[in-house]
C-alpha cells in the first residue's frame, strides 16, 4: 500500500492550481477561489484514509470546492438582498435648538442632587414624593432642591437671554 500522506501531497500538488483557476474563472474572485479549494483539500485530508480508495478522489475535492463556492455566493446574495430591503439611509433629525443647548449647559452647572431632582421631576414626570422615595430623602429636601435649582436656572437662562443680541 502506498504512503497515504505522499499520495495526498501528490494529488494536492497536481490539482490545487487547476481547481483554483476553474473556480476563479467562474466566480471572478481569486482569493475566494483559493480559500474554497484549500478548504476542500483540508476536508479531504481529514477523510483521506477513506477517500484514497475512491476511483477519483479529485472529483470529490472538486465537488466540495464548488459546493463551498456556491454556498458562499448564496450567502452573499442573501445578505445583499437583506441589505437592499433595509432603509437606504437613516432619517436626519435636527440637532437641539439653541434653547435646549442653553438649558443643558445651565443644568450642567447645578449640583448633582439639584440636577437629578429637576430631571426626575420635569423630564421624567415624577412627583416630589416619588423622587424623595427614590433618592431616600425627605420630601422637604426634594422641594428645597427643586426651588434652588429653579432659581439658579432662571438666573442663568435670564443671563443667557440678556447676552443674546437677537
Amino acid at each position: 500500500m502506498p504512503n497515504e500522506t505522499s499520495s495526498f501531497d501528490e494529488i494536492y500538488a497536481a490539482h490545487y492550481g487547476d481547481l483554483t483557476v476553474q473556480l476563479y474563472a467562474y466566480f471572478g474572485d481569486r482569493q475566494e477561489a483559493q480559500d474554497v479549494v484549500q478548504e476542500a483539500f483540508c476536508r479531504a485530508y481529514a477523510k483521506w484514509r477513506t477517500m484514497s480508495r475512491y476511483d477519483d478522489p479529485v472529483a470529490w475535492v472538486r465537488r466540495v470546492a464548488w459546493n463551498l463556492a456556491i454556498n458562499g455566493w448564496r450567502r452573499k446574495r442573501t445578505a445583499g438582498r437583506f441589505l437592499r430591503r433595509q432603509r437606504p439611509a437613516e432619517p436626519q433629525i435636527d440637532g437641539p435648538g439653541p434653547e435646549r443647548v442653553a438649558l443643558i449647559a445651565a443644568l450642567a452647572t447645578l449640583p448633582d442632587h439639584h440636577r437629578r431632582a429637576v430631571v426626575l421631576h420635569y423630564l421624567a414626570d415624577q412627583s416630589v414624593a416619588e423622587i424623595a422615595d427614590r433618592l431616600g430623602v425627605a420630601e422637604g429636601t426634594v422641594k428645597s432642591w427643586l426651588h434652588r435649582a429653579r432659581t439658579a436656572l432662571a438666573a442663568q437662562l435670564d443671563l443667557a437671554e440678556s447676552e443674546d443680541p437677537r
